[in-house]
């Protein structure tokens, strides 16, 4: 069977590792526009703030691993068009400008994403960079340059002010919305992300949309808001992303933003396409809808699986809950499921509680305040989101509550859950059986 992969980063790396690990004799081609393969654009900001000295190491392959795996791997190649009626494509080499055709008996499309430009007068401008994996530019041009300017709040946009930060810039951070990672958190857990900002420098403005750029007569760039004017020496936009799937558009099922729309095995509309990554939807399980969550976590399983299912459909997608975590100036910032928020906006009867405690007993040498908010349905008081804040590293309980999530468990499952008690760790009852007794203890005094 010969098996096409477009697009070679954390799905695509994926998909081609599980074809040629189960079964080597498969002939798999990719063809990939970049010259490298499987950046970690989540990392960029490890660079940036210097944690990671160079930028190679930010890549976990590399075309020469696929290739001893049996691949043929095709970098700097553009596909330009896909005929999957009769399984053709076309690409052009970038370098030489050979047009290539191709056939295909299974493709798998890894096309990944693209930034969203906003339509800002004056973005155009040199100075004004937009983010995504463009790690060297930024990371070199921000040398030369004191004052930084983020334009968005999502994870990159707050990773990127962390990083500059604690590399001496001066920062501004400007978010349209009343809040920061609203896809992520509520926003009494954004206060705290922000107050943590401000105490390290950063200059926050909230509900602030950003309406053009220009440079004034000292050739500072003018960032003009629907609030006021804001100067910086370089502007980096992060306003999030949008499916990179024109070559398949009117071929297969896509969602009204153009993401490529899925099944339970990673296959779309036409049977002998699959698709994973950034390019495709989701099936976010609080919810139980298919979304767009770009995550490099989604891309990795699902890369992988559609590399299980091209020989026949074996294996689910058992779908997300779009964990995720980030560390922010020695702080763990978490969070799986729905926030409050969300799942009033979805029509559900959800509350929260919110813990907040030490995490370990208090005649430990040392120990850390430890705040959760643990968002649940008072209907079927199933366990839908949950929210993690601390110096202490509580990434792994965000995994734990997504697991939950997952497995449909109640408050009252969480609330006497099986955890363990060692006071270098916990107290008795494990933090998140006892923001579950909250919730618990909450509906009974409703009742």
């Amino acid at each position: 069977m010969k098996v096409v992969v477009v697009g070679c980063t954390h799905a695509g790396t994926a998909a081609v590792e599980q074809i040629l690990q189960e079964h080597p004799d498969t002939e798999v081609t990719v063809y990939e526009r970049d010259d490298n393969i499987s950046f970690l654009s989540c990392g960029i900001a490890l660079y940036l703030g210097g944690k990671v000295k160079r930028l190679e190491d930010m890549f976990y392959a590399s075309p020469k691993d696929l290739e001893k795996l049996g691949a043929t791997i095709k970098m700097k190649h553009d596909v330009l068009k896909i005929d999957s009626e009769n399984k053709t494509l076309m690409c052009e080499n970038m370098e030489t400008h050979e047009i290539i055709n191709d056939t295909y008996d299974k493709l798998i499309m890894t096309t990944g994403s693209t930034v969203v430009v906003p339509p800002i007068m004056g973005i155009s401008d040199s100075r004004i960079l937009m983010c995504k994996s463009y790690a060297q530019a930024i990371h070199d041009t921000a040398k030369d340059y004191k004052h930084i300017a983020i334009v968005g709040g999502g994870y990159i946009g707050v990773e990127l002010a962390e990083s500059y930060a604690n590399t001496n810039h001066q920062v501004t951070l400007i978010q349209s919305r009343d809040q920061v990672l609203n896809h992520y958190i509520d926003p009494d857990m954004s206060e705290k992300v922000v107050d943590l900002l401000r105490e390290h420098g950063v200059d926050v403005y909230l509900n602030e949309n950003v309406n053009g750029f220009n440079r004034d007569d000292d050739d500072n760039i003018v960032i003009e808001t629907t609030k006021e004017d804001h100067k910086a020496d370089l502007v980096i936009v992060c306003t999030g992303f949008v499916a990179n799937t024109g070559l398949l558009r009117g071929q297969v099922d896509m969602d009204r933003r153009g993401a490529i729309i899925i099944n339970e095995y990673t296959q779309t509309s036409n049977p002998d396409i699959y698709a994973a990554g950034d390019a495709c939807t989701v099936y976010f399980n609080p919810t139980h809808e298919h979304a767009y969550m770009p995550l490099a976590t989604n891309a990795i399983r699902q890369g992988a699986l559609a590399g299980i299912n091209v020989f026949g459909n074996i294996q689910k997608y058992m779908g997300t809950q779009a964990t995720s975590a980030m560390e922010l100036f020695g702080y763990t910032v978490a969070s799986t499921g729905l926030t409050l928020g969300h799942a009033l906006e979805h029509g559900m009867n959800a509350d929260v509680v919110e813990y907040h405690d030490y995490y370990r007993p208090a005649y430990m040498p040392t120990t850390a305040m430890l705040t959760i908010r643990l968002v649940y349905d008072k209907d079927t008081r199933l366990i839908l989101g949950g929210q993690l804040f601390s110096k202490h590293e509580v990434a792994q309980s965000a995994d734990t509550l997504s697991v939950c999530i997952q497995n449909k468990n109640t408050i009252d499952d969480l609330a006497f859950m099986d955890m363990l008690f060692q006071p270098n760790y916990d107290n008795p009852f494990n933090y998140l059986n006892l923001v579950a007794q909250m919730a618990v203890a909450k509906e009974r005094q409703e009742k």
